[in-house]
Protein backbone atom coordinates (compact mmCIF):
# COMPACT_ATOMS: atom_id res chain seq x y z
CA UNK A 1 0.00 0.00 0.00
CA UNK A 2 1.23 3.38 -0.69
CA UNK A 3 0.22 6.38 0.78
CA UNK A 4 1.82 9.90 -0.61
CA UNK A 5 2.55 12.40 1.66
CA UNK A 6 4.49 15.81 0.20
CA UNK A 7 6.20 16.87 -2.89
CA UNK A 8 9.27 19.47 -2.62
CA UNK A 9 11.94 20.67 -5.03
CA UNK A 10 15.22 19.94 -4.02
CA UNK A 11 19.13 20.85 -5.54
CA UNK A 12 21.31 17.82 -5.74
CA UNK A 13 25.07 17.84 -5.91
CA UNK A 14 25.86 16.63 -9.55
CA UNK A 15 29.79 16.38 -9.22
CA UNK A 16 32.10 18.62 -11.37
CA UNK A 17 28.44 19.93 -13.06
CA UNK A 18 26.00 21.99 -11.87
CA UNK A 19 23.81 20.58 -9.35
CA UNK A 20 20.45 18.61 -10.68
CA UNK A 21 17.02 20.08 -9.42
CA UNK A 22 14.93 17.63 -8.54
CA UNK A 23 11.17 17.41 -7.98
CA UNK A 24 10.72 14.04 -5.52
CA UNK A 25 7.70 12.99 -3.24
CA UNK A 26 7.87 11.75 0.21
CA UNK A 27 5.67 8.98 0.56
CA UNK A 28 4.79 6.13 3.25
CA UNK A 29 5.18 2.64 2.72
CA UNK A 30 5.23 -0.34 4.77
CA UNK A 31 5.72 1.83 7.72
CA UNK A 32 8.78 3.37 6.10
CA UNK A 33 9.07 7.06 4.84
CA UNK A 34 10.61 6.84 1.36
CA UNK A 35 11.40 9.32 -1.18
CA UNK A 36 11.41 9.37 -5.22
CA UNK A 37 11.99 11.52 -7.91
CA UNK A 38 8.99 12.82 -10.28
CA UNK A 39 10.79 15.17 -12.31
CA UNK A 40 14.05 16.72 -13.56
CA UNK A 41 13.63 20.29 -13.66
CA UNK A 42 17.35 21.40 -14.17
CA UNK A 43 16.01 23.13 -17.74
CA UNK A 44 13.54 25.51 -15.83
CA UNK A 45 14.03 28.52 -15.24
CA UNK A 46 15.31 30.09 -11.65
CA UNK A 47 11.97 31.95 -11.31
CA UNK A 48 9.79 29.08 -11.89
CA UNK A 49 11.93 26.62 -9.65
CA UNK A 50 11.53 29.36 -7.08
CA UNK A 51 7.99 30.05 -7.39
CA UNK A 52 6.90 26.46 -7.72
CA UNK A 53 9.51 25.96 -4.52
CA UNK A 54 6.94 28.88 -2.71
CA UNK A 55 4.03 27.30 -3.99
CA UNK A 56 4.60 23.33 -2.52
CA UNK A 57 6.21 25.07 0.56
CA UNK A 58 1.97 26.22 0.76
CA UNK A 59 2.78 30.29 -0.41
CA UNK A 60 -1.14 30.17 -1.21
CA UNK A 61 -2.43 32.86 0.43
CA UNK A 62 -3.25 36.24 -1.32
CA UNK A 63 -0.76 38.00 0.88
CA UNK A 64 2.20 35.97 0.10
CA UNK A 65 1.01 35.86 -3.69
CA UNK A 66 1.09 39.66 -3.55
CA UNK A 67 4.60 39.49 -1.75
CA UNK A 68 6.20 37.31 -4.13
CA UNK A 69 5.37 39.38 -7.34
CA UNK A 70 4.66 42.91 -7.89
CA UNK A 71 3.23 44.39 -11.15
CA UNK A 72 5.36 46.87 -12.74
CA UNK A 73 3.59 48.38 -15.60
CA UNK A 74 0.02 47.69 -17.01
CA UNK A 75 -0.85 49.07 -20.29
CA UNK A 76 -4.72 48.65 -22.09
CA UNK A 77 -3.80 46.30 -24.77
CA UNK A 78 -7.01 44.08 -25.97
CA UNK A 79 -7.71 47.07 -28.69
CA UNK A 80 -4.28 47.27 -29.87
CA UNK A 81 -4.16 43.21 -30.49
CA UNK A 82 -7.71 43.39 -32.13
CA UNK A 83 -6.40 46.61 -34.53
CA UNK A 84 -2.95 45.53 -35.27
CA UNK A 85 -3.94 42.14 -35.46
CA UNK A 86 -6.13 42.89 -37.44
CA UNK A 87 -3.32 44.82 -39.60
CA UNK A 88 -1.18 42.18 -39.80
CA UNK A 89 -3.77 39.57 -41.25
CA UNK A 90 -4.69 41.81 -43.99
CA UNK A 91 -0.83 41.98 -44.81
CA UNK A 92 -1.04 45.73 -44.97
CA UNK A 93 2.60 46.23 -43.06
CA UNK A 94 3.93 44.05 -45.89
CA UNK A 95 2.40 46.34 -48.47
CA UNK A 96 3.44 49.14 -46.95
CA UNK A 97 7.13 47.71 -47.16
CA UNK A 98 8.25 44.04 -47.24
CA UNK A 99 10.76 44.29 -44.62
CA UNK A 100 10.31 45.93 -40.80
CA UNK A 101 12.42 49.43 -39.82
CA UNK A 102 11.42 51.50 -37.43
CA UNK A 103 9.76 53.86 -40.42
CA UNK A 104 7.44 50.92 -40.97
CA UNK A 105 6.88 50.16 -37.26
CA UNK A 106 6.02 54.32 -36.89
CA UNK A 107 3.55 54.45 -39.48
CA UNK A 108 1.89 51.06 -38.26
CA UNK A 109 1.80 52.98 -35.08
CA UNK A 110 0.29 56.00 -36.39
CA UNK A 111 -2.73 53.66 -38.68
CA UNK A 112 -3.54 52.11 -35.25
CA UNK A 113 -3.59 54.73 -33.07
CA UNK A 114 -5.70 56.52 -35.63
CA UNK A 115 -8.60 54.00 -35.21
CA UNK A 116 -8.24 53.70 -31.39
CA UNK A 117 -7.80 57.39 -30.25
CA UNK A 118 -7.35 59.90 -33.25
CA UNK A 119 -5.25 62.89 -31.75
CA UNK A 120 -2.04 64.86 -33.39
CA UNK A 121 0.97 63.32 -33.90
CA UNK A 122 2.41 65.00 -30.70
CA UNK A 123 -0.10 63.38 -28.56
CA UNK A 124 0.37 60.04 -30.29
CA UNK A 125 4.03 60.30 -29.21
CA UNK A 126 3.54 60.76 -26.01
CA UNK A 127 1.32 57.90 -26.10
CA UNK A 128 4.11 55.49 -27.22
CA UNK A 129 6.52 56.82 -25.06
CA UNK A 130 7.30 54.06 -22.03
CA UNK A 131 6.81 56.77 -19.35
CA UNK A 132 3.28 58.17 -20.62
CA UNK A 133 2.35 55.52 -22.53
CA UNK A 134 -1.75 55.14 -22.82
CA UNK A 135 -1.58 51.56 -24.53
CA UNK A 136 0.67 48.66 -25.21
CA UNK A 137 0.81 50.01 -28.57
CA UNK A 138 4.51 51.08 -28.28
CA UNK A 139 5.94 47.84 -26.98
CA UNK A 140 4.00 45.63 -29.26
CA UNK A 141 5.48 47.23 -32.05
CA UNK A 142 9.13 47.49 -30.54
CA UNK A 143 8.66 51.28 -29.89
CA UNK A 144 10.74 52.84 -27.24
CA UNK A 145 10.27 55.77 -27.70
CA UNK A 146 9.21 58.24 -30.43
CA UNK A 147 9.57 62.27 -31.15
CA UNK A 148 6.47 63.88 -32.91
CA UNK A 149 9.57 64.31 -35.60
CA UNK A 150 9.74 60.91 -35.70
CA UNK A 151 6.21 60.52 -36.63
CA UNK A 152 6.48 63.27 -39.21
CA UNK A 153 9.72 61.78 -41.15
CA UNK A 154 7.77 58.47 -41.29
CA UNK A 155 5.09 60.25 -43.20
CA UNK A 156 7.89 61.63 -45.44
CA UNK A 157 8.92 58.14 -45.52
CA UNK A 158 5.46 56.27 -46.46
CA UNK A 159 4.28 59.44 -49.06
CA UNK A 160 6.64 58.43 -51.92
CA UNK A 161 5.07 54.65 -51.61
CA UNK A 162 1.72 55.56 -52.00
CA UNK A 163 0.93 55.16 -55.17
CA UNK A 164 2.48 51.58 -54.71
CA UNK A 165 0.31 50.49 -51.93
CA UNK A 166 -3.03 51.96 -53.58
CA UNK A 167 -1.83 50.10 -56.60
CA UNK A 168 -1.83 46.75 -54.43
CA UNK A 169 -5.55 47.26 -53.28
CA UNK A 170 -6.57 48.10 -56.32
CA UNK A 171 -5.15 44.77 -57.90
CA UNK A 172 -7.00 43.28 -54.43
CA UNK A 173 -10.25 44.46 -54.64
CA UNK A 174 -10.61 46.19 -58.30
CA UNK A 175 -11.43 43.98 -61.07
CA UNK A 176 -11.67 44.60 -64.85
CA UNK A 177 -15.84 45.01 -65.48
CA UNK A 178 -15.80 46.35 -61.64
CA UNK A 179 -17.97 48.38 -60.23
CA UNK A 180 -16.37 51.11 -58.76
CA UNK A 181 -17.71 54.09 -56.36
CA UNK A 182 -15.85 57.47 -56.52
CA UNK A 183 -17.12 60.64 -54.41
CA UNK A 184 -15.46 63.90 -52.94
CA UNK A 185 -15.57 66.21 -49.70
CA UNK A 186 -13.81 69.13 -48.44
CA UNK A 187 -12.64 69.31 -44.72
CA UNK A 188 -11.45 72.83 -43.18
CA UNK A 189 -7.81 73.56 -42.32
CA UNK A 190 -6.73 75.23 -39.01
CA UNK A 191 -3.99 77.96 -40.12
CA UNK A 192 -3.24 79.82 -43.50
CA UNK A 193 0.21 78.91 -44.47
CA UNK A 194 -0.62 75.62 -46.44
CA UNK A 195 -0.31 75.67 -50.38
CA UNK A 196 -3.35 73.00 -50.71
CA UNK A 197 -5.69 75.32 -48.26
CA UNK A 198 -8.05 77.31 -50.29
CA UNK A 199 -11.43 79.02 -49.67
CA UNK A 200 -13.99 77.13 -51.78
CA UNK A 201 -17.39 75.51 -50.63
CA UNK A 202 -17.40 73.92 -47.23
CA UNK A 203 -19.17 70.95 -46.72
CA UNK A 204 -18.08 71.58 -43.00
CA UNK A 205 -20.53 74.81 -42.65
CA UNK A 206 -17.19 76.44 -41.73
CA UNK A 207 -17.50 79.51 -43.99
CA UNK A 208 -14.22 81.59 -43.75
CA UNK A 209 -12.35 78.70 -43.49
CA UNK A 210 -9.71 77.23 -45.73
CA UNK A 211 -9.89 73.84 -46.77
CA UNK A 212 -8.58 70.75 -48.57
CA UNK A 213 -10.37 68.61 -50.97
CA UNK A 214 -9.65 64.76 -51.40
CA UNK A 215 -11.25 62.06 -53.55
CA UNK A 216 -12.10 58.46 -52.23
CA UNK A 217 -12.16 55.63 -54.76
CA UNK A 218 -13.96 52.78 -53.64
CA UNK A 219 -15.22 49.27 -54.75
CA UNK A 220 -19.14 48.31 -54.88
CA UNK A 221 -18.92 47.53 -50.94
CA UNK A 222 -17.10 51.03 -49.62
CA UNK A 223 -13.65 49.08 -49.22
CA UNK A 224 -11.15 52.21 -49.82
CA UNK A 225 -8.37 51.43 -53.05
CA UNK A 226 -7.39 55.18 -53.13
CA UNK A 227 -7.28 58.84 -52.14
CA UNK A 228 -6.15 61.49 -53.71
CA UNK A 229 -5.91 65.59 -52.16
CA UNK A 230 -6.53 68.57 -54.13
CA UNK A 231 -6.70 72.31 -53.67
CA UNK A 232 -9.63 73.42 -51.30
CA UNK A 233 -11.13 75.65 -54.10
CA UNK A 234 -11.02 72.82 -56.55
CA UNK A 235 -14.68 72.12 -58.15
CA UNK A 236 -15.95 68.60 -58.29
CA UNK A 237 -16.06 67.93 -61.85
CA UNK A 238 -12.47 68.62 -62.42
CA UNK A 239 -11.47 65.68 -60.15
CA UNK A 240 -12.96 63.53 -62.69
CA UNK A 241 -10.21 62.79 -65.09
CA UNK A 242 -7.37 62.45 -62.91
CA UNK A 243 -9.26 59.40 -61.41
CA UNK A 244 -9.97 57.95 -65.03
CA UNK A 245 -6.62 58.22 -65.93
CA UNK A 246 -5.23 56.50 -62.23
CA UNK A 247 -7.83 53.77 -62.85
CA UNK A 248 -6.81 53.21 -66.95
CA UNK A 249 -3.16 53.58 -65.90
CA UNK A 250 -1.92 52.65 -62.71
CA UNK A 251 -4.24 50.12 -61.82
CA UNK A 252 -4.51 48.38 -65.58
CA UNK A 253 -8.67 48.21 -65.75
CA UNK A 254 -9.43 48.12 -69.04
CA UNK A 255 -13.07 47.71 -68.59
CA UNK A 256 -14.95 49.51 -65.71
CA UNK A 257 -18.38 51.30 -64.36
CA UNK A 258 -17.12 54.16 -62.24
CA UNK A 259 -20.30 55.91 -60.67
CA UNK A 260 -20.19 59.21 -58.88
CA UNK A 261 -22.98 62.17 -58.17
CA UNK A 262 -24.63 64.18 -60.27
CA UNK A 263 -22.21 67.21 -59.11
CA UNK A 264 -19.30 65.53 -60.09
CA UNK A 265 -20.05 63.26 -63.43
CA UNK A 266 -21.68 65.98 -65.49
CA UNK A 267 -22.51 66.80 -69.11
CA UNK A 268 -19.06 68.84 -69.58
CA UNK A 269 -17.33 65.77 -67.93
CA UNK A 270 -19.08 63.40 -70.02
CA UNK A 271 -18.29 64.90 -73.49
CA UNK A 272 -14.63 65.83 -72.32
CA UNK A 273 -13.40 63.32 -70.08
CA UNK A 274 -15.84 60.06 -70.49
CA UNK A 275 -17.59 60.06 -73.82
CA UNK A 276 -15.51 57.90 -76.16
CA UNK A 277 -13.21 55.87 -73.51
CA UNK A 278 -13.16 52.33 -75.11
CA UNK A 279 -14.64 49.74 -71.61
CA UNK A 280 -15.38 52.64 -69.66
CA UNK A 281 -18.90 52.94 -68.65
CA UNK A 282 -20.58 55.65 -66.04
CA UNK A 283 -23.76 55.83 -63.39
CA UNK A 284 -24.77 59.27 -62.93
CA UNK A 285 -27.79 61.57 -61.63
CA UNK A 286 -29.74 64.39 -63.16
CA UNK A 287 -29.71 67.81 -61.64
CA UNK A 288 -33.28 69.48 -61.16
CA UNK A 289 -33.32 71.37 -63.95
CA UNK A 290 -32.76 69.20 -66.64
CA UNK A 291 -35.02 66.37 -64.97
CA UNK A 292 -37.56 69.48 -65.09
CA UNK A 293 -36.66 70.02 -69.30
CA UNK A 294 -37.68 66.35 -69.65
CA UNK A 295 -41.16 67.25 -67.84
CA UNK A 296 -41.57 70.05 -70.14
CA UNK A 297 -40.77 68.41 -73.22
CA UNK A 298 -43.04 65.35 -72.26
CA UNK A 299 -40.28 62.87 -72.09
CA UNK A 300 -42.85 60.87 -69.02
CA UNK A 301 -45.91 62.21 -67.26
CA UNK A 302 -46.08 62.29 -63.24
CA UNK A 303 -48.86 59.82 -63.55
CA UNK A 304 -46.26 57.11 -64.79
CA UNK A 305 -46.08 56.71 -60.94
CA UNK A 306 -49.32 56.09 -59.98
CA UNK A 307 -48.99 52.68 -60.16
CA UNK A 308 -45.05 52.08 -60.41
CA UNK A 309 -41.72 53.61 -58.27
CA UNK A 310 -39.53 53.33 -61.73
CA UNK A 311 -39.90 53.38 -65.45
CA UNK A 312 -36.64 53.66 -68.22
CA UNK A 313 -37.51 56.25 -70.52
CA UNK A 314 -35.50 57.96 -73.34
CA UNK A 315 -34.75 61.40 -74.81
CA UNK A 316 -33.00 62.88 -77.97
CA UNK A 317 -31.38 65.11 -75.50
CA UNK A 318 -29.28 61.84 -74.36
CA UNK A 319 -28.39 59.92 -77.22
CA UNK A 320 -26.96 56.56 -76.89
CA UNK A 321 -27.38 56.84 -73.11
CA UNK A 322 -30.36 55.08 -70.78
CA UNK A 323 -32.63 57.16 -68.35
CA UNK A 324 -34.01 55.94 -65.13
CA UNK A 325 -37.03 57.61 -63.38
CA UNK A 326 -37.66 57.09 -60.00
CA UNK A 327 -40.37 58.14 -57.43
CA UNK A 328 -39.65 57.81 -53.64
CA UNK A 329 -42.97 58.87 -51.77
CA UNK A 330 -40.91 58.87 -48.71
CA UNK A 331 -38.38 60.97 -49.96
CA UNK A 332 -41.22 63.06 -51.33
CA UNK A 333 -43.12 63.84 -48.42
CA UNK A 334 -39.69 64.79 -46.19
CA UNK A 335 -38.97 67.64 -49.20
CA UNK A 336 -42.50 68.64 -48.82
CA UNK A 337 -41.76 68.94 -45.20
CA UNK A 338 -38.67 70.81 -45.14
CA UNK A 339 -39.65 73.04 -48.16
CA UNK A 340 -42.60 74.27 -46.08
CA UNK A 341 -40.47 74.57 -42.79
CA UNK A 342 -37.77 76.92 -45.26
CA UNK A 343 -40.58 78.79 -46.14
CA UNK A 344 -41.88 79.64 -42.91
CA UNK A 345 -38.79 80.42 -42.00
CA UNK A 346 -37.82 82.84 -44.53
CA UNK A 347 -41.50 84.52 -44.40
CA UNK A 348 -40.57 84.81 -40.21
CA UNK A 349 -37.17 87.03 -41.05
CA UNK A 350 -38.56 88.91 -44.08
CA UNK A 351 -41.49 90.56 -42.25
CA UNK A 352 -38.73 91.78 -39.57
CA UNK A 353 -37.18 93.36 -42.10
CA UNK A 354 -40.95 94.76 -43.46
CA UNK A 355 -41.67 95.93 -39.72
CA UNK A 356 -38.08 97.52 -39.88
CA UNK A 357 -39.61 99.79 -42.82
CA UNK A 358 -42.52 100.49 -41.10
CA UNK A 359 -41.56 101.18 -37.41
CA UNK A 360 -41.44 104.89 -35.94
CA UNK A 361 -37.83 104.80 -34.58
CA UNK A 362 -35.09 104.55 -36.29
CA UNK A 363 -36.51 103.01 -39.29
CA UNK A 364 -34.79 101.22 -41.85
CA UNK A 365 -34.30 103.49 -45.33
CA UNK A 366 -32.68 103.04 -48.65
CA UNK A 367 -33.15 100.56 -51.33
CA UNK A 368 -29.52 99.39 -50.26
CA UNK A 369 -29.86 99.45 -46.43
CA UNK A 370 -33.03 97.25 -46.98
CA UNK A 371 -31.72 94.63 -50.31
CA UNK A 372 -28.77 93.74 -47.97
CA UNK A 373 -31.15 92.91 -45.25
CA UNK A 374 -33.76 91.39 -47.54
CA UNK A 375 -30.79 89.20 -49.07
CA UNK A 376 -28.86 88.30 -46.16
CA UNK A 377 -32.42 86.28 -45.36
CA UNK A 378 -33.20 85.03 -48.83
CA UNK A 379 -29.39 83.89 -48.73
CA UNK A 380 -29.48 82.23 -45.42
CA UNK A 381 -32.42 79.75 -46.36
CA UNK A 382 -31.66 79.41 -50.08
CA UNK A 383 -35.48 80.71 -50.76
CA UNK A 384 -34.78 83.50 -52.81
CA UNK A 385 -36.64 81.32 -56.57
CA UNK A 386 -39.72 81.02 -54.12
CA UNK A 387 -40.30 84.99 -53.40
CA UNK A 388 -40.92 88.00 -55.20
CA UNK A 389 -40.33 91.16 -53.19
CA UNK A 390 -40.38 94.86 -54.17
CA UNK A 391 -38.22 97.37 -52.32
CA UNK A 392 -38.25 101.17 -52.48
CA UNK A 393 -36.69 103.70 -50.49
CA UNK A 394 -38.58 103.55 -48.00
CA UNK A 395 -40.80 100.25 -47.94
CA UNK A 396 -40.25 96.47 -48.60
CA UNK A 397 -42.99 94.33 -50.00
CA UNK A 398 -42.61 90.39 -50.11
CA UNK A 399 -44.94 87.20 -51.54
CA UNK A 400 -44.55 83.66 -52.48
CA UNK A 401 -44.20 82.91 -55.98
CA UNK A 402 -46.69 80.18 -55.79
CA UNK A 403 -46.59 78.88 -59.28
CA UNK A 404 -42.61 78.10 -58.66
CA UNK A 405 -43.50 76.51 -55.31
CA UNK A 406 -45.97 74.02 -56.94
CA UNK A 407 -43.99 72.98 -60.10
CA UNK A 408 -41.13 72.38 -57.86
CA UNK A 409 -43.42 70.50 -55.44
CA UNK A 410 -44.63 68.37 -58.51
CA UNK A 411 -41.31 66.91 -58.81
CA UNK A 412 -40.70 66.21 -54.93
CA UNK A 413 -39.20 62.52 -54.45
CA UNK A 414 -38.33 62.39 -58.46
CA UNK A 415 -34.97 61.47 -59.44
CA UNK A 416 -33.32 60.13 -62.58
CA UNK A 417 -30.37 57.71 -63.05
CA UNK A 418 -28.12 58.72 -66.35
CA UNK A 419 -25.77 56.06 -67.79
CA UNK A 420 -24.01 54.29 -70.59
CA UNK A 421 -24.46 50.89 -69.24
CA UNK A 422 -25.98 48.70 -71.52
CA UNK A 423 -29.21 46.59 -70.88
CA UNK A 424 -27.49 43.77 -71.18
CA UNK A 425 -24.66 44.69 -68.68
CA UNK A 426 -27.63 46.23 -65.86
CA UNK A 427 -30.96 46.49 -65.81
CA UNK A 428 -32.96 49.75 -64.53
CA UNK A 429 -32.95 48.08 -61.05
CA UNK A 430 -29.33 47.64 -61.31
CA UNK A 431 -28.58 51.35 -62.40
CA UNK A 432 -30.25 52.27 -59.63
CA UNK A 433 -28.88 50.42 -57.21
CA UNK A 434 -26.35 50.81 -57.95
CA UNK A 435 -25.92 54.81 -58.13
CA UNK A 436 -27.39 54.31 -54.64
CA UNK A 437 -24.38 52.71 -53.71
CA UNK A 438 -22.39 55.97 -53.31
CA UNK A 439 -23.73 55.93 -49.93
CA UNK A 440 -20.79 53.32 -48.92
CA UNK A 441 -19.07 56.19 -49.85
CA UNK A 442 -20.68 59.07 -47.82
CA UNK A 443 -20.40 56.44 -44.78
CA UNK A 444 -16.61 56.33 -45.34
CA UNK A 445 -16.56 59.98 -45.32
CA UNK A 446 -18.56 60.49 -41.83
CA UNK A 447 -15.92 57.45 -40.62
CA UNK A 448 -13.45 59.48 -41.78
CA UNK A 449 -14.66 62.88 -40.99
CA UNK A 450 -16.15 62.72 -37.44
CA UNK A 451 -17.31 59.46 -36.26
CA UNK A 452 -13.72 57.58 -35.42
CA UNK A 453 -11.02 58.86 -37.37
CA UNK A 454 -11.43 62.38 -37.52
CA UNK A 455 -9.09 63.96 -40.70
CA UNK A 456 -10.16 67.31 -39.69
CA UNK A 457 -9.38 69.86 -38.19
CA UNK A 458 -5.70 70.36 -40.15
CA UNK A 459 -2.81 71.77 -38.64
CA UNK A 460 0.07 70.37 -41.14
CA UNK A 461 1.39 73.46 -42.93
CA UNK A 462 3.26 71.35 -45.79
CA UNK A 463 1.14 69.67 -48.74
CA UNK A 464 3.06 66.72 -48.57
CA UNK A 465 2.49 66.15 -44.88
CA UNK A 466 -1.36 67.40 -45.85
CA UNK A 467 -1.37 64.21 -48.23
CA UNK A 468 0.38 61.71 -46.07
CA UNK A 469 -2.28 62.46 -43.26
CA UNK A 470 -5.12 62.05 -45.70
CA UNK A 471 -3.38 58.99 -47.14
CA UNK A 472 -3.31 57.38 -43.35
CA UNK A 473 -6.65 58.04 -42.22
CA UNK A 474 -7.46 56.41 -45.68
CA UNK A 475 -5.11 53.24 -44.54
CA UNK A 476 -6.90 53.29 -40.95
CA UNK A 477 -10.21 53.37 -42.42
CA UNK A 478 -9.07 50.20 -44.81
CA UNK A 479 -8.38 48.19 -41.37
CA UNK A 480 -11.40 49.21 -39.56
CA UNK A 481 -13.57 48.78 -42.37
CA UNK A 482 -12.63 45.21 -42.27
CA UNK A 483 -12.85 45.12 -38.50
CA UNK A 484 -16.61 46.23 -38.72
CA UNK A 485 -17.34 43.71 -41.36
CA UNK A 486 -16.04 40.79 -38.98
CA UNK A 487 -17.22 41.95 -35.93
CA UNK A 488 -20.47 43.02 -36.91
CA UNK A 489 -22.76 39.95 -35.34
CA UNK A 490 -21.47 41.85 -32.20
CA UNK A 491 -22.29 45.35 -33.66
CA UNK A 492 -25.39 47.03 -33.78
CA UNK A 493 -24.43 46.91 -37.47
CA UNK A 494 -26.54 44.81 -39.84
CA UNK A 495 -24.18 41.60 -41.34
CA UNK A 496 -27.00 40.24 -43.19
CA UNK A 497 -27.38 42.41 -46.24
CA UNK A 498 -29.06 39.69 -47.97
CA UNK A 499 -31.95 39.37 -45.33
CA UNK A 500 -32.15 43.19 -45.55
CA UNK A 501 -32.73 43.57 -49.18
CA UNK A 502 -35.51 41.01 -48.91
CA UNK A 503 -37.35 43.31 -47.31
CA UNK A 504 -37.16 46.30 -49.15
CA UNK A 505 -40.37 46.43 -51.41
CA UNK A 506 -37.99 47.96 -53.92
CA UNK A 507 -35.02 49.19 -55.02
CA UNK A 508 -36.26 52.87 -55.16
CA UNK A 509 -37.83 52.18 -51.37
CA UNK A 510 -35.57 53.26 -48.37
CA UNK A 511 -32.74 51.08 -46.96
CA UNK A 512 -34.54 48.48 -44.37
CA UNK A 513 -32.32 46.61 -41.21
CA UNK A 514 -32.76 42.83 -41.66
CA UNK A 515 -34.77 40.92 -38.54
CA UNK A 516 -31.42 39.96 -37.16
CA UNK A 517 -30.64 43.39 -37.10
CA UNK A 518 -34.05 44.58 -35.75
CA UNK A 519 -33.69 41.99 -32.83
CA UNK A 520 -30.03 43.32 -31.47
CA UNK A 521 -31.45 46.81 -31.79
CA UNK A 522 -34.25 45.47 -29.77
CA UNK A 523 -32.67 43.19 -27.01
CA UNK A 524 -29.45 44.75 -26.67
CA UNK A 525 -28.26 40.85 -26.96
CA UNK A 526 -26.87 38.58 -29.79
CA UNK A 527 -28.67 35.07 -30.27
CA UNK A 528 -26.04 33.09 -28.22
CA UNK A 529 -26.52 36.19 -25.07
CA UNK A 530 -23.71 38.32 -25.43
CA UNK A 531 -24.19 42.19 -24.99
CA UNK A 532 -24.16 44.08 -28.57
CA UNK A 533 -22.20 47.18 -28.45
CA UNK A 534 -21.16 49.95 -30.94
CA UNK A 535 -18.06 49.94 -32.84
CA UNK A 536 -16.13 52.63 -30.40
CA UNK A 537 -17.39 51.06 -27.56
CA UNK A 538 -16.48 47.26 -28.04
CA UNK A 539 -12.74 49.43 -28.33
CA UNK A 540 -12.88 50.93 -25.24
CA UNK A 541 -14.25 47.24 -23.44
CA UNK A 542 -11.54 45.57 -25.47
CA UNK A 543 -8.94 48.06 -23.51
CA UNK A 544 -10.06 46.78 -20.44
CA UNK A 545 -8.29 43.35 -21.16
CA UNK A 546 -4.17 44.27 -19.62
CA UNK A 547 -0.66 43.72 -20.63
CA UNK A 548 1.12 43.32 -16.83
CA UNK A 549 4.80 43.39 -16.80
CA UNK A 550 5.41 41.40 -13.47
CA UNK A 551 8.44 41.24 -11.44
CA UNK A 552 9.52 38.49 -8.70
CA UNK A 553 10.21 40.40 -5.46
CA UNK A 554 12.98 38.05 -5.41
CA UNK A 555 16.51 40.08 -6.30
CA UNK A 556 18.30 38.89 -9.68
CA UNK A 557 14.47 36.94 -11.22
CA UNK A 558 13.50 38.44 -14.44
CA UNK A 559 10.16 40.04 -15.11
CA UNK A 560 7.67 38.24 -17.39
CA UNK A 561 4.54 39.30 -19.20
CA UNK A 562 0.97 38.63 -17.97
CA UNK A 563 -2.53 39.02 -20.08
CA UNK A 564 -5.82 39.50 -18.06
CA UNK A 565 -8.27 37.08 -18.55
CA UNK A 566 -10.30 37.62 -22.34
CA UNK A 567 -14.39 38.39 -20.78
CA UNK A 568 -16.82 36.13 -23.13
CA UNK A 569 -17.27 39.40 -25.25
CA UNK A 570 -13.58 40.31 -25.95
CA UNK A 571 -12.98 36.36 -26.95
CA UNK A 572 -15.50 36.23 -29.06
CA UNK A 573 -14.23 39.51 -30.58
CA UNK A 574 -10.84 37.78 -31.12
CA UNK A 575 -12.70 34.82 -32.74
CA UNK A 576 -14.53 36.75 -35.41
CA UNK A 577 -11.16 39.23 -35.93
CA UNK A 578 -9.45 35.74 -36.09
CA UNK A 579 -6.71 37.16 -34.38
CA UNK A 580 -5.22 36.68 -30.91
CA UNK A 581 -4.54 38.84 -27.83
CA UNK A 582 -0.92 37.77 -26.69
CA UNK A 583 1.22 39.72 -28.62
Amino acid sequence: MCNCEVMYVVDVPNRSSAPATLLRESYREDGKVKNRTLANLSHWPRAKIDALRAVLKGATTVDQLEEAFEVVRSAPHGHVAAALGTLRALRLDSLIAPRPSRERALCLAMIVARILDPRSKLATARALDPETLSSSLGDVLGLQAASEDELYEAMDWLLPRQARIETALAKRHLENGSLIMYDLTSTYFEGRHCPLARLGHSRDGRKGKLQIVFGLLTDSSGRPAAVEVFEGNTGDPKTVAPQVKKLRERFSLQRLVLVGDRGMITNARIEEDLAGEPGLSWITALRSPAIQKLVRQGAFELSLFDERDLAEIISPDYPGERLVVCRNPLLAAERARKRQELLAATEKELEKVAQATRREKRKLKGKAKIGLRAGRVLGRFKMAKHFQVEITDQSFRYQRKSANIEQEASLDGIYVIRSNVTADEFGPEDAVRSYKRLSVVERAFRCLKTVDLKVRPIHHRLADRVRAHVFLCMLAYYVEWHMRERLAPILFDDEDRVGAERRRSSVVAPAQRSLGAEEKTHTKRTADGLPVLSFRALLAHLATLVKDTVRPTQGGLPTFVKFTEPTPLQQRAFDLLKVSHRM
